[in-house]
């Protein structure tokens, strides 16, 4: 075990705010002293002492930001089964050093020491486990893993592949699992795509996915569906799946399919969620815990390029919205946020972003970039949350701007080497900072490595906890770090 790291600067913006602000007034000080038509030894000396400490004052946040947190690898694939990715992560807000984490196709893993530590396990399900696993708590201190079904176990052998979103609860902080309940099944069509959201007052938990009438299907009449179910705390009994978006999407799993489905709690028992479409970001509101939503979706944002994405090394990519709301007591309470990558400035330079909503999802900010590094970089597989104590907003992306300036030839190999960086807003969204976080570059094969689709983060009163999954000689790992 490694000793933990004193908290970065750069992660206090109003302290370095403030000896900004104390470094110019020592810099204005200085100037003024030694233009004094009555100058002396000892006033130029103070002018010079005062001259360096506005400096050092400056200096010391950028020079500490260059300093990775401790990190931590979770899980190495052993070259048993398939290689870990798409993992997700939740923390418990009773005892916030308990954290429960999985990836794909059926780990889970458990801390009870803050992430220093993991245990690993498998889970099972009488539905079977085939992946895209989702983790979310509540604030009651119960566990939640979503994932998809594969009843026969036969993988993309069986006709029963994806008939249902399944959804297993722990009691005891990941130690052991229900064997689950299915949410969804409608016949021959797939549900793919889930993810959950704990209420904040922990009674309810709703469930968004996307309904594809068959996955794959060219034909036009086979459309996908953003459907959204809600329970009781137990996760027993769910209410019958509600279509949440006006139009419908095709089944090709691309820009035209509608995805990303992400719903989030609002601090009035309102219940948003956002998917991508095309070239743009939709949204609605449910009043009444998801039995009735708006008649008309809200377009929040465009995603320029869509949400299918194409990253080097990567077999995959996307930009995909992420929602959530701040349950805060901060001054931001009840403003939604919406998360996402896309390519408006070009193909080879995505980047992440930010909009926000303070009237309920009706009107929406420009978008706000969230990298802060020159243009001609990429950033993608972007994920966000929202500390329901300090209401501050962290968002976790891979970024490749060291590589796009140490390697300016194109044809570069090296130009694909990757990074995981970390943005905070303390201002609703307003200011970002940034930080690289991950202690070692990794670069993905030529091949294109899969990923699956997303990285996850959670945090919870200043306790920020990342996992994303990197490749090393064609092994993939899944890592956290260790931010507080």
């Amino acid at each position: 075990m490694r000793k933990k790291s004193p908290l970065p600067w750069h992660l206090w913006p109003f302290r370095r705010l403030r000896l900004q602000a104390m470094a110019t007034a020592m810099m204005t000080t200085a100037m003024m002293t030694t233009t004094t038509t009555h100058m002396n030894t000892e006033s130029i000396q103070m002018a010079g002492r005062l001259a360096l400490f506005a400096l050092l004052a400056i200096a010391a946040p950028h020079l500490a930001a260059q300093r990775p947190p401790d990190n931590v690898r979770i899980h190495e694939w052993d070259g048993r089964g398939s290689q870990p990715c798409e993992p997700s992560i939740a923390i418990n807000p009773r005892n916030p050093d308990q954290l429960v984490a999985g990836s794909v196709l059926n780990n889970v893993y458990k801390s009870d020491n803050g992430g220093w530590t993991w245990d690993r396990s498998v889970l099972t399900s009488r539905y079977g486990v085939f992946g895209d696993p989702c983790i979310v708590a509540n604030n009651a201190g119960d566990f939640y893993y979503l994932h998809l079904s594969d009843p026969a176990g036969e993988g993309w052998n069986s006709p029963d592949l994806l008939d249902r979103i399944v959804i297993q609860r722990s009691k005891n902080n990941g130690k052991t699992w229900h064997p689950g309940f299915g949410i969804g099944r409608n016949g021959a069509k797939d549900q793919d795509k889930e993810w959950a959201a704990a209420s904040p007052d922990g009674k309810r938990i709703a469930v968004c996915w996307t309904q594809f009438d068959r996955y794959g299907s060219k034909l036009p009449t086979d459309s996908t569906n953003i459907l959204c179910s809600v329970s009781n705390r137990k996760a027993k009994h769910w209410s019958t799946p509600i279509r949440v978006n006006e139009i419908a999407g095709d089944c090709l799993d691309g820009d035209n399919t509608v995805e990303g489905a992400v719903p989030a709690w609002g601090p009035n028992g309102e219940l948003y969620v956002a998917w991508a479409h095309g070239d743009a970001i939709w949204l609605d509101r449910s009043e009444d815990e998801g039995q009735t939503w708006l008649r008309d979706d809200r377009q929040a944002a465009a995603i320029v390029g869509g949400w299918d994405q194409t990253i080097d090394g990567i077999g995959r990519a996307n930009g995909m919205p992420v929602t959530m709301v701040d349950h805060s007591d901060g001054p931001y309470r009840g403003r939604i946020y919406i998360n996402w990558t896309d390519a408006r400035n070009g193909e080879a330079d995505h980047d992440v972003f930010v909009t926000w909503s303070d009237d309920r999802g009706e009107t929406w900010s420009a978008p706000k970039r969230v990298n802060d590094d020159p243009a001609g970089a990429q950033q993608f597989f972007t994920w966000m949350t929202v500390d329901p104590v300090t209401g501050f907003i962290h968002v976790v992306f891979y970024d490749r701007r060291a590589a796009h300036v140490d390697h300016p030839n194109t044809g570069d190999l090296r130009r694909r080497d990757t990074d995981v960086y970390l943005a905070t807003s303390e201002d609703g969204g307003e200011t970002w900072t940034n930080w690289c976080i991950s202690e070692e570059s990794f670069r993905p094969g030529a091949k294109g490595i899969f990923f699956g689709d997303y990285n996850n983060i959670v945090a919870y009163d200043g306790k920020v906890r990342p996992i994303w999954t990197r490749e090393d000689r064609g092994i993939l790992s899944v890592w956290t770090a260790i931010i507080e």
